[in-house]
């Protein structure tokens, strides 16, 4: 569900790109999916970090993509800077294998300059 808090969102709805406000990006090699566990099987959390609320989020499957090969999502509308008012926060569940990848998290400033704020490479405790 979509709370009040800007960019605020669970995946709990099969449109999750226009309930939560977010794009993918079309110059992208491959895309993020909304599923549950039941598809990530081995590789993946067994629900989603809300307990006992649902049980969907985003996921990519890494496994047949080839090295340097992105899937991004933007936010649909642009955010304003802030200094400490304005925080990224989200949760992920990164399954260690020969195919994962980085994660990282990027802002884009007003002239279109990515700006890397976050990357994690692993999950070190299997939990989100």
């Amino acid at each position: 569900y979509y709370t009040s808090i800007p960019g605020s969102c669970n995946f709990e709805f099969q449109e999750w790109t226009t309930v939560c406000g977010l794009t993918q990006d079309s110059s992208d090699d491959f895309d993020w999916n909304i599923n549950n566990s039941a598809v990530t099987g081995q590789t993946g959390p067994d629900a989603d970090h809300t307990p006992g609320k649902g049980h969907i989020f985003l996921y990519i499957n890494s496994s047949a993509q080839k090295e340097g090969d992105r899937a991004r999502i933007i936010t649909a509308k642009f955010f304003p800077a802030s200094l400490g008012v304005c925080r990224v926060r989200f949760w992920f569940w990164l399954f260690a294998s020969m195919q994962t990848g980085v994660l990282k998290v990027y802002t884009v400033e007003e002239h279109g300059m990515d700006i890397l704020m976050w990357s994690s490479s692993r999950n070190e405790e299997n939990k989100w």
